[in-house]
């Protein structure tokens, strides 16, 4: 099989270094020339929580010369319309695409290769780029895992097996019977915790450690479940964990209990630098329309109050403006809201 990473960054880097050590051929692609030319001078080099160097096929769009029969989409969400549509002529007889990006995009997806065409797959890993050619692993290694799926009933079960053979190169792979409640299990990871050490400047372990960042996110990660009872969406359980089991509560104690296990819940992912800070470190805009913006548009449409959500996207939204920038002193803007 022909396969490609479209958006090779810190994540797809990671993902292309993985698949090509254990006998994976796979193009890296990105549209960042410097990243492209220090992949091809000197492999892609891995660090974090591994350190290794592999060589690695990378290409700009420019110089693709094949078609593919599996594509992973690691472009950023904002950039769909114009992405997948490029896709398309790189796509061979029967190719289809696997979207590992952040939020919903499935559908969005669907809309310009067909249902048959689109599956989704949830990453449940992290990773920061440090350099051109270089990128950090923040996970633990034995956290590595996929959830891989699809919205339709018309997806080829053959190119599903084949995409969870792929990517077993690197971690573990479970295939999703309910993959829109896969895909909520990641959106209320990405809403919380991305969401708010975003709007402060840290990583995953730092915001769950710190007691204001830490209700923020208890809060939001509360608005994620209600919202997704209120759909008729079940979130399913993330690396063994049941989620609403161990953060959704009624009671005090519960809602006690929760706040106390957060910190726990992240530790493997402690050093997680969120795609959305990183993008805005760099001045460019996030995704959280795409990831917070989704919670609030489900609340709006199942009449759930979602005030942590819609305060993510308003303080995101002015760091992209330029008005402020992502620092702890933004969280004074949630305590309205307590």
């Amino acid at each position: 099989m022909n396969i490609a990473i479209y958006g090779a960054g810190s994540l797809g880097t990671i993902l292309g270094a993985y698949l090509t050590s254990n006998g994976v051929a796979v193009d890296l692609i990105s549209r960042n020339i410097a990243h492209i030319e220090a992949l091809k001078t000197n492999g892609a080099h891995i660090t974090g929580t591994v350190d290794m160097t592999v060589p690695v096929s990378a290409l700009l769009p420019s110089e693709i010369s094949k078609k593919y029969d599996v594509i992973f989409l690691l472009t950023k969400t904002v950039d769909n319309t114009e992405g997948v549509s490029g896709c398309v002529p790189f796509l061979s007889t029967g190719g289809v695409i696997c979207t590992m990006q952040n939020g919903l995009p499935e559908m969005q997806v669907a809309e310009i290769i067909g249902e048959e065409r689109t599956f989704g797959c949830t990453i449940e890993w992290g990773a920061t780029m440090l350099g051109n050619g270089v990128c950090e692993l923040t996970s633990e290694p034995d956290s590595i895992t996929f959830g891989l799926g699809s919205f339709s009933n018309k997806a080829d079960i053959t190119k599903l097996n084949a995409i969870k053979k792929i990517l077993e190169s690197m971690g573990t792979v479970k295939i999703e019977e309910n993959f829109i409640g896969t895909r909520w299990s990641k959106l209320l990871i990405n809403s919380s915790f991305s969401g708010v050490s975003s709007v402060m400047g840290s990583t995953f372990g730092e915001a769950a450690k710190n007691k204001s960042s830490r209700l923020c996110i208890q809060r939001i990660i509360k608005e994620c479940i209600d919202v997704a009872k209120s759909a008729g969406i079940k979130i399913e359980p993330v690396q063994g964990k049941d989620i609403c089991k161990l953060l959704d509560y009624k009671s005090k104690i519960k809602e006690r209990f929760s706040f106390l296990i957060i910190p726990v819940a992240i530790r493997k992912h402690r050093l997680l630098k969120a795609s959305m800070l990183q993008d805005l470190e760099k001045g460019k805009k996030s995704e959280v329309d795409g990831i917070n913006g989704v919670v609030c548009k489900y609340g709006q449409k199942y009449s759930v109050p979602t005030p942590y959500n819609d305060m993510v996207v308003e303080v995101i939204h002015d760091i992209e403006a330029g008005k402020i920038r992502p620092e702890f002193q933004n969280l004074s803007r949630f305590k309205s809201l307590a």
